[in-house]
């Protein structure tokens, strides 16, 4: 079913034992220990959890076949379509999914994967589905960036704010950090903006495992501590 037994592999690995992880586990493909992987293969760096482990074997997958800039195009793609569609999310993790309904998820989400060079994200997709991990797949998407992100040398510069920030101050950010002791020579800095309204203001600023919290809310909190501990 599946053109990457890499892919499989981690899926069998991720996957509950539901009754439809169960079925398709007995099959051969799924009973087949995936070959070693050549270091030219091997994700850039380790990821932990679930989207983790998706996101390492799609990567595995996609470099064993040459496929990286493809696999990575329509990755890219969903990612746009979660940000366009703010309720995908709660659909993708509802509990009560049938067949059909997955499948009809997975069709809907094929049609925005473009060029799809041996239809690796195709059979994410559906083993995502078949894993009742369907919930998963923004983790993976996001997971998947990062991956990428190693692999051309980008160091991502995370910056979290409450309200979505204008190009300028994007830009101006990204001039300061990437003259900063964060960012070697050669290395690009790739901008990854988040919007999260709970830090109700002020910026999350995250640089490789650097954070610098400048939130609103975060300062309530040690405004909170201090007046507890004089209490």
């Amino acid at each position: 079913m599946f053109s990457s037994r890499a892919l499989t592999s981690a899926a069998r690995i991720a996957a509950p034992r539901t009754p439809i992880a169960a079925r398709l586990t007995a099959t051969r493909a799924y009973a087949q220990a995936a070959p070693p992987t050549g270091a030219q293969n091997k994700p850039p760096v380790a990821l932990f959890g679930i989207d983790g482990t998706y996101a390492s074997a799609l990567y595995t997958a996609a470099a064993k076949t040459n496929a990286l800039d493809s696999a990575a195009k329509s990755i890219d793609t969903l990612a746009s379509v979660f940000k366009k569609d703010a309720n995908l999310t709660t659909v993708l993790g509802a509990p009560m999914l049938s067949v059909s309904d997955k499948q009809q998820i997975v069709a809907e989400l094929q049609k925005h994967l473009g060029q799809d060079k041996d239809g690796i994200v195709k059979n994410l997709l559906e083993t995502l589905a078949a894993n009742n991990r369907l919930g998963a797949l923004e983790g993976v998407v996001e997971k998947f960036g990062q991956l990428m992100s190693a692999y051309r040398g980008e160091v991502e510069l995370t910056v979290t704010s409450a309200a979505p920030l204008d190009n300028r101050t994007l830009s101006r950010l990204e001039s300061a950090i990437s003259k900063s002791q964060y960012v070697s020579q050669g290395q690009k800095l790739k901008v990854v903006p988040k919007v999260n309204p709970d830090i109700r203001g002020g910026l999350i600023v995250e640089i490789g495992d650097r954070t610098i919290d400048l939130s609103v809310s975060a300062k309530l909190a040690k405004m909170n501590k201090l007046l507890k501990d004089t209490l």
